[in-house]
């Protein structure tokens, strides 16, 4: 699925949460203090008024039928369950939300039908956004700016491991095809990735390379030498 804008208008937004409310005053302006804080954000508008240019992107989790038993990848994920009224069919999509400058999110959903399957996993992405930390942590480059990550990081989710290393820039994102619109909207532009288990059940291999990114924020940074010298940035690049 091509990647969709966000058209959100708060002008006609109508929060009903304190935080939303103090959001739409402009009480609140930045997303990071809130993350940061750890205040829970409960209604996904809050999001779209903090990142007006946030992305979103529903990634292939499943299987379309096909002739002779073949089949190409579809973004919905379609399970049946046999009961005594009959065969109950459910769909169940997964979505990225992204700024591609330090901001992503992943969620899923699943309803009867297609439409608030698709809606439900947006709103759960928004509501999981994370900061990335971003840096020149490769040693072949050291030219100081955040177009790699720091250093090694490992992510898992059922037997599916990934691993991300640091890239010189200019190598480009060196990962799976829908991997590289995840990592796109994370705002890394240059990454060496490895991959191991069964990474055929995408669900698990997308969560896998979010948990990933999530370790970046994880691993304690005791040299504000080195931190300086490469050019970290943790969510948003601050343009000076």
């Amino acid at each position: 699925m091509a990647i969709a804008k966000s058209s959100f208008n708060i002008e006609k937004w109508e929060p009903k949460t304190a935080l939303g409310k103090k959001v739409k005053s402009g009480e609140i302006h930045d997303l990071g203090f809130l993350l940061d804080s750890g205040v829970p954000i409960l209604e996904p508008e809050i999001v779209d008024a903090l990142l007006p240019n946030l992305t979103t992107d529903l990634l292939e989790v499943g299987r379309s039928k096909g002739k002779f038993g073949g089949g190409k990848g579809s973004i919905w994920k379609q399970t049946q369950k046999k009961t005594s009224e009959g065969t109950t069919i459910k769909f169940s999509a997964f979505a990225i939300a992204g700024n591609k400058d330090g901001y992503i999110g992943v969620g899923y959903g699943s309803s009867k039908e297609t439409v608030p399957a698709r809606e439900k996993a947006m709103r759960d992405a928004k509501l999981h956004l994370i900061k990335i930390r971003r840096a020149c942590g490769s040693w072949d480059c050291n030219c100081n700016t955040p177009h790699s990550i720091p250093f090694k990081v490992v992510g898992k989710s059922g037997s599916v491991i990934v691993t991300f290393m640091p890239a010189p820039r200019g190598t480009g994102l060196k990962a799976e095809k829908k991997t590289r619109i995840l990592l796109g909207l994370a705002g890394i532009k240059d990454i060496y990735t490895k991959s191991r288990g069964k990474t055929s059940t995408k669900l698990n291999f997308f969560k896998a390379v979010f948990d990933a990114l999530r370790q970046l924020n994880k691993i304690k940074i005791k040299d504000s030498a080195d931190v300086s010298s490469s050019g970290f940035v943790e969510g948003e690049e601050k343009v000076a």
